[in-house]
């Protein structure tokens, strides 16, 4: 599928705080916690739960969250598709970013083992 300026537009418009309750949703009903929901996104982006609340509180944009994230290095690492998207062909950075999240939670939804879903490196 192609990527077109139009949906990265809407990516880029659409705020966190809609989508967080999804995500959380998704994940206690598969049986995981909140606690690891946040555990990912505090790996993909460096926020802690204060930093997470309070963009949710100011209904920050896509485009605002991921302008203030320090994405993992490993990010890179995350491949796949995603809503009948391969990531890593995704060109725009927000979308790929965006698109990294959902993979992320995906997975945790799944059920995969937390060092897979954080691409920790084999010791």
């Amino acid at each position: 599928m192609k990527v077109t300026a139009e949906h990265n537009e809407r990516i880029a418009k659409m705020t966190f705080a809609s989508v967080y309750p999804h995500y959380l949703t998704k994940v206690v009903r598969k049986g995981r916690t909140k606690e690891e929901l946040h555990e990912v996104i505090r790996w993909l982006t460096g926020f802690d739960d204060a930093k997470l609340q309070a963009l949710i509180d100011e209904n920050a944009t896509f485009e605002s969250f991921f302008q203030q994230a320090h994405l993992h290095p490993n990010a890179e690492l995350i491949q796949g598709v995603i809503c009948g998207y391969r990531i890593e062909e995704i060109e725009y950075p927000l979308t790929r970013q965006v698109r990294y999240l959902d993979k992320l939670v995906d997975e945790l939804a799944k059920g995969r083992k937390m060092e897979k879903i954080l691409r920790e490196e084999k010791k």
